[in-house]
Order: C-alpha cells, then sequence, then structure tokens
C-alpha cells in the first residue's frame, strides 16, 4: 500500500504508525539511515496522498513562513515547538546503529535546523501521535481526512493508486 501511494519501493523497511478511517496508512516510520547508508532525518513520513495535497495548497500559499513566523511571535508556540524538535531528534538518534554509517542525519522534524521546513513533516510527526504545534495547527486546517474511496486498490493481485479517487469535497 504504501508502495503504491509513494509512486515507488520505500527505500528502507518501515513501520506504519498512523492510519485512516479506511485502515490505509497514512503515516510510516522511516530509519535514520536508508539501506544504502544515506543519512535520512525525517523519521515520520506522510503517505496519505489527501493529507499529501492540502498541506501541499498551504504551504504554496506561504504556509511555511506564517508557522515560522508564528514561533517568532508567540512564546508558548515556539516553547512547544523547540521541544517537539529536540523530541524528534532524539527519538529518531536513539534509533542509530553503533555500527551506522559515518555520515549522521541531524535537525529536529524533517531535519531543520530550527523554525520550519516541511508543514509534512510537521504534521507527520503530529499524526504519528507526538506533541508538535505545528502539526497540530497543520491538522485543524486539513483534516479531516475522509475519503469516501481507497486513495490504493488491490488490483490482479499488487496494489496500485485508485483510478477512481477523488479528494472529497469539504
Amino acid at each position: 500500500m504504501v508502495a503504491a501511494q509513494l509512486g515507488r519501493q520505500p527505500r528502507s523497511p518501515i513501520d506504519v504508525v498512523a492510519r485512516c478511517h479506511l485502515a490505509i496508512p497514512t503515516v510510516i516510520a522511516v530509519p535514520p539511515h536508508l539501506d544504502d547508508g544515506t543519512p535520512f532525518p525525517t523519521h515520520y513520513w506522510l503517505t496519505c496522498p489527501l493529507a499529501v495535497k492540502r498541506i501541499g495548497r498551504i504551504e504554496s500559499r506561504g504556509g511555511v513562513q506564517a508557522a515560522s513566523d508564528r514561533i517568532e511571535t508567540d512564546a508558548v508556540f515556539a516553547v512547544r515547538h523547540n521541544a517537539a524538535m529536540e523530541r524528534y531528534s532524539a527519538d529518531r538518534d536513539a534509533l542509530i546503529a553503533e555500527d551506522a554509517p559515518r555520515y549522521l542525519p541531524s535537525g529536529g522534524v524533517g531535519g531543520a535546523a530550527q523554525g520550519v521546513k516541511c508543514l509534512h513533516a510537521h504534521f507527520a510527526d503530529y499524526a504519528a501521535a507526538n506533541d508538535n504545534p505545528v502539526g497540530e495547527d497543520t491538522a485543524a486546517r486539513i483534516l479531516p481526512l475522509d475519503c469516501e474511496s481507497a486513495c490504493v486498490v488491490d488490483a490482479e493481485e499488487i496494489v496500485i493508486r485508485n483510478p477512481g479517487w477523488r479528494e472529497p469535497r469539504r
């Protein structure tokens, strides 16, 4: 299902950490190094096409900058954001094997050293049941993920993107 959602095979073993109301994966956990040893800072990856589409619209209208601006102007939001970044980094780094490749992933959510780099990554972290104020704010703008039909379907014993899937009207 995840490969069909992504349009490619995942580049490492993954764990599904969140599913939609149709029991289809929405968020996966990715290890800190991909199969080829490439460091991968994004521990939670969004796979839901509906969430990806809706968040992409927010980002295209300046959503990343708006979130970064809020961190600069809202002290409580900033404290929660910084805590989320530290927790994310610590959780990911705890998974790094002792014999890991020389290059290590860095940064917090989405590999950002500070601020906001990607609303998709913040939402994925939040949807994986973590406290993430940027992800929580994003969720308030895109939920519900209320597809009437599945984004992926079985087709002759393989799972493919559902050609009949449409974004639900809000």
